[in-house]
């Protein structure tokens, strides 16, 4: 009878540690994270991404069907991070959807996911020994307040097999879904200035990038033409932007520009350079091109700041190709050629701004110097380890120069030849600006000259064709995108990246940084192994029940013929 009363306590007092368990779990809620790469733990800035969301945030994820091994992984990764953002605001919904099923007209639906702009990954199957070509939406769409945005799950990236392409899609998965639900929730506070008046580019060889910076930023065109009649109403306006844009001026900056320029920057604005220090002309007699070196008055300026951009062009071996046309009319062909006048870079280093990035591409760019004073200096792009650096005036011949490209690519490179190193194209400054008019003739004079700014930053880039997007029937094109090779270049993404880091209130760009270790299987040892698997998977476990079984009939008479 003791016996009896004793199991009964122990029974009454589980139930009321059960109880108080679960009474406090309705108050207290945790979940842990026991990865070593902390893949289940949001980052601050992703939190702060969703933490005024009071509504729902609906996302539709176009992830579902029959895929490979590891767009299953990229599935089940999103699944897993969105499950993270729910557990923080339980307002974020989210569904798993496959476009295409049970659709009578698939075509249909495919034209309309690719004019709302999103574009199918065609992927192969291998399953039973067959192989399919399956289509694959990786795109989630988010609603929040009658608000939409496309947040794309794969990125794109040359000369990676399908599983490091996952891999980098699955690294980019957090910043992904933080930057739209950022657009979502998050209404926009920063101000770009696109500078105009010293001959830089045409608004529609710069639009798509600046459609797209207008989902973060309010962007307006400053005209620096008036500091020659008002140049101090001038500078007071141009201090109501947080970030001016300088894309490819032609024309020579006067003082009173320079001066303008200067003050703002010493009054905390920040500033991203694309500059040319080259010109390409064109001889219409005898038709060959010359690359000469070009003044825009900025040497003093850049000097001061701690950079200097060389007059002379990189060549470097690995470069976009480009694509030119042989032969007449209706026997037109085009074909690729090598061009090292069009340098690819992607940078080693671990900056937020260009991790995980894809190629940027570069077109007749030009030596950065970095010279010693107090700011810090970041090389964010430069060529690669094999590059020739052209003294100018140059001729540009292509009758010349594509031959001995080629003869390069077949051959080699002569080590003689290509000296230069990897050569900084890109470059971040960072700190208290030195004023370029210390102790210098003021062009016009302010109440408050600064000769040392707060600390801010500078992006300044030695190719103003960066930016440029191309045309197809005079309408923009993606950024990044060369419609002659189809090729898909990091530039946009790479700008992208600047102009957030220079205007980063949020954090956003830092989750560039996290490092996700994704593990895969080695197909070939998948295959040969295969059968010996299924074997272990299937006759484990029941081998396991079996001697479980054994030892507790073992046990039990045991224990009841005493």
């Amino acid at each position: 009878m003791g016996h009896n009363k004793k199991h009964t306590m122990h029974f009454a007092l589980v139930v009321v540690v059960l109880l108080l368990l679960n009474l406090i779990g309705n108050y207290v809620y945790k979940r842990f994270d026991l990865t070593q790469d902390k893949r289940y733990t949001l980052s601050e800035a992703a939190k702060q991404t969703v933490v005024t969301v009071d509504a729902p945030v609906l996302v539709d994820v176009f992830l579902k069907g029959n895929f490979p091994p590891e767009f299953r992984r990229l599935q089940e990764e999103t699944e897993q991070l969105l499950e993270e953002f729910a557990a923080y605001n339980p307002n974020i919904k989210y569904e798993f959807l496959n476009p295409l099923e049970g659709e009578e007209d698939p075509q249909a639906i495919q034209q309309q996911m690719a004019n709302f702009g999103l574009t199918a990954a065609q992927v192969e199957v291998k399953e039973g020994g067959k192989v399919s070509t399956e289509l694959v939406y990786p795109w989630a769409l988010a609603y929040y307040n009658e608000k939409t945005v496309k947040i794309p799950l794969l990125k794109n990236q040359l000369g990676t097999t399908s599983e490091e392409r996952v891999n980098n899609s699955i690294q980019n998965l957090e910043y992904a879904f933080a930057d739209g639900f950022n657009k979502l929730a998050n209404p926009k506070k920063r101000k770009v200035a696109v500078l105009k008046g010293n001959g830089e580019l045409d608004d529609r060889y710069i639009a798509d990038f600046f459609a797209t910076l207008r989902d973060y930023y309010f962007i307006a065109p400053f005209t620096l033409d008036s500091a020659a009649v008002a140049p101090k109403r001038t500078l007071e306006q141009l201090k109501g932007f947080d970030l001016i844009v300088a894309a490819k001026p032609t024309e020579a900056f006067s003082d009173s520009e320079k001066y303008i320029l200067d003050q703002y920057t010493m009054n905390g604005g920040a500033s991203l350079w694309l500059v040319d220090a080259t010109e390409i002309q064109r001889d219409t007699s005898s038709g060959r091109s010359f690359a000469f070196g070009k003044d825009l008055n900025l040497n003093d300026f850049f000097f001061k700041y701690g950079i200097r951009i060389n007059p002379n062009l990189v060549k470097d071996v690995y470069s976009a190709p480009i694509v030119l046309a042989t032969g007449n009319e209706n026997d037109t062909q085009y074909n690729r050629y090598p061009w090292f006048f069009s340098p690819l870079s992607s940078s080693g280093n671990d900056h937020p701004v260009v991790t995980n990035i894809e190629a940027v591409k570069f077109d007749y760019v030009s030596e950065i110097d970095t010279l010693p004073n107090t700011l810090r200096k970041t090389v964010l792009l430069s060529s690669s380890p094999i590059t020739k650096v052209v003294g100018l005036p140059a001729e540009i011949d292509f009758d010349k120069e594509i031959p001995k490209n080629l003869k390069t690519i077949n051959e080699g490179p002569d080590p003689s030849e290509y000296t230069a190193g990897e050569t900084p194209v890109a470059v971040l400054l960072e700190g208290e600006f030195p004023s370029v008019f210390t102790n210098r003739v003021k062009p016009f004079q302010l109440s408050e000259d600064k000769i040392k700014s707060k600390p801010t930053k500078m992006v300044v880039i030695s190719d103003g064709d960066i930016i440029v997007n191309q045309l197809d029937r005079n309408r923009p094109l993606e950024l990044g995108f060369d419609k002659m090779t189809n090729a898909m270049y990091g530039n946009k993404e790479f700008l992208l990246n600047i102009v957030n880091f220079l205007l980063d209130d949020s954090g956003l760009i830092n989750i560039r940084t996290k490092e996700i270790a994704v593990p895969f299987l080695d197909p070939q040892r998948t295959v040969e192994q295969r059968t010996l698997w299924q074997v272990v998977n299937l006759l484990l476990p029941l081998g396991l029940l079996a001697i479980f079984g054994i030892f507790f009939q073992y046990f039990r008479k045991r224990k009841y013929a005493r």
